[in-house]
């Protein structure tokens, strides 16, 4: 290879960075050339960039110039730290059953296969029986009328759009009512004060932090008033000396004043939870059906499907919302959408949704089946030679996604020792297997919840804890 020349302008003789081989001859070289096919030319010129200039920070007068080997590890590294940047899949050991840090809600075989079929052009917006401009979205929309009751249906990117495009479209420079116990703060900073001043809403709050009566919002009724806003609050509970109007009140109130009276449902339940063994949780077709002109909630928490806001109400009023400007903005893709109609059509058979439902799956796995994964997976790893301190421990599974907050899941794990690494070091090296491997410490213990492992993934973690146990 040639050496690269003036590394340096003090750069004397003895100077090994003088000897480090030039990008332009590395580029020649058949190992570099096989890593360009693998990972395209543009990245490993990066790689070779920032190896070649950890070798000219490191390297001294005297020391020895690398080999070509040694400069191939380095753009190794550099291309593995990409590939760890990539969105790709991981391994929830955590128990946490909607992660927003690991995507939430984990799809549906069923979704997944549509959605790896959708490599060419589709339907979106094309009517197949006419060959005109259709509806978009509509078999979603049509889906959403008949699971929840509703007259007509929209979809946004997520719950925080359609709560401010139901504002905006139906009640700038008009009063909105809500309970002060339900202004909520929710993940990212997102605070419902800030959404209703943005949409040009005026907010009028009543009530207490923890009491609040259905006289508070009929003495807040005024000519300006525009809507009722009743926010569940999906990632907390307020207990004890407490108060609040059932929706069905609120929605008593159009009788005295004309009023929208609007149900931001958070989590989104399509079904009764209790059949499943899970606490109650107010459904959207019981919203609906107790008078709630408009509910809005979430396509990835308890429906198990894609990120999505999801609008059902008056007919009247969800053309007003996709009418406004925002609407355009705010909407979902082909992906999202062909995503969200498979997963909602599981739901048109719900005694079959803890088999075909990833989330209603890890809400509803018993817990001795769970005993019996961590105990099998241990069994096969006490046959093996290995510097770690395993065992089978009780743990506590949680919803996650600003669900069902007080609702702790009894659930089992496979707790994790090492004499040598401290849990910190075992926790990054889980993470730095192929598949990463998340879980989580407790106790100066690694904890590998089994939960929320997918089918097939014991393996994964198997793989991962033989090569820590082993060592370098």
């Amino acid at each position: 290879m040639q050496s690269r020349k003036g590394n340096s302008p003090a750069a004397g003789s003895d100077d090994p960075r003088r000897h480090l081989a030039s990008v332009a001859a590395l580029l020649e070289e058949p190992a570099v050339r096989q890593r360009v096919a693998a990972h395209s030319y543009p990245l490993v010129l990066d790689a070779i960039h920032a190896a070649l200039d950890g070798f000219r920070q490191r390297l001294r007068p005297g020391d020895r110039a690398p080999s070509l080997s040694e400069i191939l590890e380095q753009i190794d590294v550099q291309l593995a730290a990409i590939e760890r940047d990539r969105l790709r899949p991981v391994v929830n050991a955590t128990g946490i059953i909607l992660h927003t840090g690991l995507g939430r809600a984990v799809l549906p075989q069923r979704a997944v296969d549509a959605l790896a079929g959708l490599n060419r052009c589709c339907n979106l917006q094309i009517d197949l029986e006419t060959g005109l401009r259709g509806k978009r979205n509509a078999r979603v929309e049509q889906l959403l009328c008949k699971l929840t009751g509703a007259e007509a249906a929209h979809v946004v990117n997520n719950n925080a759009a359609a709560t401010f495009l139901i504002l905006a479209a139906l009640c700038k420079g008009r009063e909105v009512i809500i309970s002060r116990g339900q202004l909520i703060e929710i993940g990212g900073s997102f605070r419902l004060p800030d959404c209703i001043h943005q949409s040009g809403a005026i907010m009028v709050e009543v009530g207490t932090t923890n009491k609040t009566h259905l006289r508070d919002y009929r003495a807040a009724l005024n000519e300006n008033t525009g809507m009722i806003l009743r926010v569940h609050p999906s990632n907390y509970r307020i207990v004890g000396f407490t108060q609040d109007v059932p929706i069905a009140d609120l929605a008593g109130l159009k009788k005295e004043r004309q009023v929208i009276v609007v149900d931001d449902l958070g989590c989104g339940a399509l079904i009764n939870l209790e059949k499943f063994g899970l606490p109650k949780e107010p459904t959207v077709s019981d919203s609906i059906a107790a008078g709630a002109d408009l509910a809005c909630f979430s396509g990835d928490k308890m429906i198990g499907g894609p990120q999505a806001g999801i609008i059902v109400g008056r007919k009247d009023l969800i053309a007003q919302l996709k009418k406004h400007p925002l609407s355009r903005m705010l909407r979902v893709g082909k992906m999202t959408a062909l995503v969200l109609e498979q997963t909602l059509r599981l739901f048109l058979e719900p005694e079959s949704l803890p088999q075909t439902n990833p989330t209603l799956r890890m809400l509803t796995t018993p817990l001795d089946v769970l005993r019996q994964k961590a105990e099998t997976l241990l069994a096969r790893l006490a046959k093996e030679k290995m510097a770690l301190e395993l065992r089978a421990v009780r743990s506590e599974s949680a919803t996650g996604g600003g669900s069902l907050p007080d609702v702790p899941i009894a659930s089992w794990a496979i707790g994790v020792r090492s004499p040598t690494l401290s849990p910190d070091e075992v926790s990054r090296r889980l993470r730095r297997h192929e598949p990463p491997i998340i879980a989580y410490i407790k106790e100066n213990e690694v904890l590998l919840d089994m939960r929320t492992l997918l089918d097939g993934e014991e393996e994964h973690v198997y793989d991962a804890l033989m090569h820590i146990g082993r060592g370098p």
